[in-house]
């Protein structure tokens, strides 16, 4: 341990900062449904999830080696300063996405994030971009649609089996359901999310010499980095759950159901084939697939167009923070204390605005949702801000 310098225990601590973020960032994508629904209580929800996501985290290590062996090349010079100022860029776009509830991918944050930096401290050699386009951008493509279209047509499987059955043992029936398969996603995000952190942290102490090339991540970093994302899941990020619960489509426990098993699925799969996938953009389009197999066929498309717009600017968004970021903390420790104090400041600030119109468990599932107004930097100027109220 005589390589973890002051530098090192900053950016583990700032990466398990980061874990925090994801976790209750991404509650939404395993528990949105089943509190709209009214599957489960939704306090009794966020404490499965984190439980789940903890346990999760024990699972595999496939995902934390694409990040720490696979996405950048270790060989390149990387400096703990740039795996900070990646980890940076990453929680403030976390930060305002949440702040506007839009369900965005923490996981496109820190690739961004980590590839940004990279090519700013060490330079295009260092970002291994056959890896980004393999286990990266095709599965951000591929993932929503495979989970939307399973969605879709285990819905449409859903309303055939019970056509003529009591509406409410049908539903009453479908919401026990969800207890299981929103749990299983909750599971499966750990295995997913978690591990990225562990991949950053592990990335950070083959950077210092703390671990050596090739080597996968201790298991004090599985324990923190598991502890860390049940933390941020318990906390709830409810902006985010009421907009996937109530914003993208009226969702009943059957479509529900059929979405959290359709993602949970995919998840699972990718994890298994070591694809760093974005567990939230899985989850949307599952809701999305259930949202067009219902019996109203309706989606809320204003939402839909503003998740779309936050999906394609994350990644080269959070790139171009780190990037700047990365700049300034390769100047020395002054310029991490600055970096550092951009982010304290940062996150403060959204987290300041966010009391002015707070969302919690007891007003998650109100039929008029909160404010999702888009920054310029997200829709078109010509957009008029809107809410997600139907």
């Amino acid at each position: 341990m005589e390589h973890i310098t002051f530098l090192v225990a900053v950016v583990i601590i700032t990466a398990l900062a980061f874990d925090f973020t994801n976790g209750f960032h991404d509650t939404a994508n395993a528990m949105a449904t089943s509190i709209a629904t009214g599957a489960l209580k939704p306090k009794v929800a966020v404490a499965i999830a984190a439980v789940l996501n903890f346990a999760g985290a024990f699972l595999s290590v496939k995902v934390a080696t694409t990040i720490s062996g696979g996405l950048v090349n270790e060989k390149a010079g990387l400096q703990p300063s740039i795996i900070f100022a990646a980890l940076v860029g990453a929680i403030l776009w976390n930060l305002l996405t949440w702040l506007k509830g839009l369900p965005s991918s923490s996981s496109h944050a820190l690739y961004g994030g980590l590839i940004g930096a990279t090519v700013v401290g060490v330079g295009l050699h260092g970002v291994n971009f056959s890896t980004v386009v393999s286990k990266i951008l095709i599965p951000a493509v591929a993932s929503p649609i495979i989970a939307g279209l399973a969605s879709w047509g285990a819905t449409k499987l859903a309303y055939l089996i019970t056509r003529g059955a009591p509406k409410e043992g049908t539903e009453k029936g479908f919401r026990r359901g969800q207890i299981f398969s929103s749990s299983l996603i909750s599971l499966a995000h750990g295995t997913n999310d978690a591990q990225k952190t562990m991949g950053i942290i592990t990335l950070t102490l083959i950077s210092a010499g703390a671990l050596h090339k090739g080597d996968g991540p201790p298991t004090w970093v599985i324990v923190s980095a598991g502890l860390a994302i049940a933390l941020g899941t318990y906390m709830g990020g409810w902006r985010i759950i009421r907009s996937m619960g109530s914003g993208l489509a009226d969702i009943r426990p059957p479509q529900g159901f059929s979405s959290e098993t359709a993602a949970a699925t995919v998840i699972l799969t990718s994890s298994h084939m070591g694809y760093g996938l974005s567990t939230t953009q899985v989850c949307s389009g599952g809701i999305m697939g259930a949202g067009l197999g219902g019996p109203s066929g309706k989606l809320r498309w204003g939402m839909v167009r503003r998740m779309a717009y936050t999906w394609g600017l994350t990644l080269p968004a959070a790139a171009v923070v780190s990037g700047l970021a990365a700049l300034v903390a390769d100047r020395g420790n002054w310029g991490v204390a600055v970096v550092g104090l951009a982010l304290v400041l940062g996150a403060g600030s959204m987290w300041l605005v966010s009391r002015r119109q707070p969302v919690h468990a007891d007003n998650v599932n109100e039929v008029a949702p909160v404010a999702a107004e888009v920054p310029a930097v997200v829709a078109p100027a010509a957009a008029a801000p809107t809410t997600l109220a139907a």
